[in-house]
């Protein structure tokens, strides 16, 4: 039996039907890394509120601008979440803690569904978390159905005053629509972890001053690399070995 395991949980660079087709069994890692993901996604929420990456390098150059990093609380915000699986889940119980009240999108989640309840979420659809969420994250797979969809059209239907993190895929975002629409002043700041091309090309981002930029480091935590390390390791042992894994992607069928 052959078999490959994918150290994450997007499935985005990796042939499923393909590799079914041919008999090879595909096992990721859906959950060991969500708790890194999810931690970051509120750090770049917090640095946003607070300024703190201007803050510091603005310190650094042995300034004292109080007055000019004058903050927003997260207390009693808004905190929409698109796409609410694992991760999501994770970041929104993360963002329930600072007092935030929770919106979800979700087309593949139902009103009664217990993570929604453990959230005290609102399940609603995604003009509506656009038009009144304070910050909106996305956790979506990059898919046929969700390239793209973050883009001009959408970013107009969020409020000035809010932030934008993406911590999933970067093909779900229109990067020169952001782009604009922070210049713009259509929304106020944002923070990417990934990007539609990794590593991208130097643009308009990188002259953004309201938007933080990261490497893609989400998952980069060391105990979310033992975890996934160890879950993937068993998984392709247990196959060779003629068991079926814990995290299989796909189905062989007898043959």
């Amino acid at each position: 039996m052959c078999v490959v395991g994918r150290a994450g949980v997007g499935l985005d660079n990796v042939d499923v039907a393909a590799a079914t087709e041919c008999g090879i069994v595909i096992t990721s890692t859906p959950d060991q890394n969500a708790i890194s993901v999810a931690e970051l996604a509120i750090g770049l929420m917090l640095s946003l509120a607070r300024m703190i990456p201007a803050a510091d390098q603005d310190t650094r150059a042995g300034n004292w601008n109080r007055q000019r990093f004058v903050g927003t609380e997260l207390y009693g915000k808004t905190f929409g979440i698109i796409g609410a699986g694992r991760i999501g889940y994770l970041t929104g119980r993360r963002a329930q803690a600072f007092g935030m009240k929770i919106l979800a999108y979700d087309p593949f989640l139902s009103r009664d569904n217990i993570l929604l309840s453990e959230l005290n979420a609102e399940l609603v659809s995604l003009d509506e978390l656009l038009g009144r969420a304070d910050v909106v994250s996305c956790h979506l797979p990059s898919t046929r159905e969700t390239a793209g969809l973050l883009n001009a059209a959408m970013f107009a239907k969020m409020k000035n005053s809010a932030f934008f993190l993406n911590t999933s895929r970067g093909e779900v975002v229109v990067e020169e629509d952001l782009a604009d629409a922070l210049r713009n002043g259509a929304i106020a700041a944002g923070a990417l972890d990934v990007r539609g091309s990794e590593p991208p090309r130097p643009g308009a981002f990188e002259q953004t001053p309201n938007l933080i930029l990261t490497p893609h480091i989400a998952a980069f935590t060391q105990e979310a690399q033992g975890r996934v390390t160890r879950a993937i390791c068993e998984d392709v042992a247990r196959v060779l070995d003629g068991q079926a894994p814990q995290n299989a992607v796909n189905r062989i069928p007898a043959r």
